[in-house]
């Protein structure tokens, strides 16, 4: 039986991980990687470029200087590669840049990848003696301009989704006398040394973005819908969302407070984007809700296009790539087999509807975290091993315990996850500077419960949202 050919758009964390499990089975996959850039790595791939690179090719990178992880290294490896045990936790862009060339050359890739080049067009070509097309694949060389069409029985897209900022409209903000920069665009805090700055957005990125930036602004306006329950440096201010700007660099928040600054800082999230993809693939992405996909996964109508990384936010990302690509090479190899179309498209539905009865608006149709165990889920369907209690649990502890009440102060936890897929905090926060004692208190409290073995966390947790 002939192998199937299949392409791989994208060299970052997700496409490498579809390439390290389809070439796992070369006996059934022909594979190819086609990465725009000249190195392997994606988003962690840090360049001091903004806007274009020297290609002319938007760039794609929105890693700055100091950005370190949100999520321990113990629950972000793919589970058949963890990071160097002699690590800290929470580690820096460059580091984990190295991990994955070396999860590249471990699992001998590089020969697989084609740098500089553009995934140009992919359409779906129907053959009358098949119901499965054949994917036309236009590939253009970055550098040449030249392009070449390619047939593919299969297309994989690990494009990512955090290269085109989602821009707001602000009344006003075309007069703003300051600097506008989205957080895209950010790579060094110096550049708003000694500026009143307000930062739009609460997310991961507003967040980390502010505590950098605070070391060199004057005064940091953070403007979110929420409020920090954590200790923030002194020149930081909680402010609801930014509503209007005006001419003199006065700004204003939802509460009616004001503000002058002269620089504005957008952490607004991104634009998930495939230009790529003819209108026949059966694609829509309206206000970052993409359809048709089954599972987030497959397309419905012509399910040897799958998407690998949409849904990955707000929880382990590489692990959750490597579970979505083990489904796919199952599927496409015939191990296993997909629902019908119309089965898909409901499935698709009702998962939809569901997050709109939780209040959800449409454009969170792909954010998961640990909702419903959606990982353990795409295993099961797979035919592979579920992810490790550990990686709930930790994910769990990080991101309800420690990131929201202790902002400041969490990246320096370090953690163990051990052999019966426990974890533990294996460096007590009482070591560390500026921590108040109701922290340390909370930190000795949980290595107690660790150590005498008591349930794991994330069910106590469960039980406490019973609870309430």
């Amino acid at each position: 039986m002939p192998r199937l050919r299949v392409c791989v758009i994208g060299a970052g964390a997700a496409g490498l991980s579809a390439a390290r499990h389809l070439t796992s089975e070369l006996d059934a996959f022909d594979v190819q990687v086609f990465e725009q850039s000249s190195c392997v790595g994606g988003t962690w791939v840090f360049t001091e470029d903004t806007g274009v690179d020297e290609r002319g090719i938007p760039v794609h990178s929105s890693v700055y200087r100091n950005l370190r992880t949100n999520l321990p290294k113990e629950i972000m490896a793919f589970p058949d590669f963890p990071f160097p045990s002699e690590w800290s936790s929470f580690i820096s862009h460059q580091q984990v840049l190295k991990y994955l060339k070396e999860y590249t050359s471990h699992f001998d890739l590089y020969k697989y990848i084609q740098f500089n080049s553009i995934i140009s067009s992919v359409r779906p070509l129907i053959r009358k003696d098949s119901q499965k097309p054949l994917w036309e694949v236009v590939v253009t060389d970055a550098h040449t301009k030249e392009s070449q069409v390619l047939l593919f029985d299969a297309v994989i897209v690990c494009s990512g989704h955090f290269a085109v900022p989602r821009l707001p409209v602000i009344p006003g903000q075309e007069s703003f006398p300051g600097l506008v920069m989205h957080s895209h665009d950010y790579r060094h805090p110096e550049v708003f040394q000694g500026k009143h700055l307000v930062i739009f957005g609460g997310g991961p990125s507003g967040r980390d973005i502010c505590l950098d930036v605070a070391n060199c602004a004057e005064k940091v306006y953070i403007s979110h819908k929420s409020r920090f329950c954590s200790t923030l440096p002194e020149n930081v201010e909680q402010h609801r969302p930014l509503i209007s700007i005006h001419t003199d660099g006065t700004v204003l928040f939802e509460d009616g407070q004001e503000r002058k600054v002269d620089s504005i800082l957008l952490c607004t999230g991104y634009v998930i984007s495939f230009p790529f993809l003819h209108d026949d693939c059966s694609i829509l992405v309206r206000n970052n809700r993409v359809t048709h996909l089954y599972k987030h996964i497959f397309n419905t109508k012509y399910p040897t296009l799958s998407f690998i990384g949409l849904c990955s936010k707000n929880f382990c990302t590489f692990p959750r790539f490597s579970m979505q690509a083990q489904y796919i090479a199952s599927v496409l190899s015939g191990r296993k087999s997909l629902p019908s179309e119309g089965q898909m498209n409901a499935d698709e539905e009702q998962d939809f509807q569901e997050r709109l009865s939780l209040g959800m608006p449409e454009h969170h149709a792909h954010i998961i975290g640990t909702r419903g165990d959606y990982d353990g889920m795409i295993a099961q369907l797979a035919g592979v091993d579920r992810l490790s209690p550990a990686y709930h649990s930790l994910f769990d502890y990080v991101t309800e315990e420690r990131f929201p009440y202790h902002l400041m102060h969490y990246k320096k936890d370090n953690f163990r996850v051990n052999s019966d897929g426990t974890w533990s905090l294996v460096k007590n926060l009482a070591d560390y500077d500026n921590c108040n004692r109701g922290e340390m208190r909370n930190a000795e409290s949980h290595m107690d419960s660790l150590q005498n073995g008591l349930e794991p966390l994330h069910k106590r947790l469960d039980h406490q949202k019973t609870k309430h």
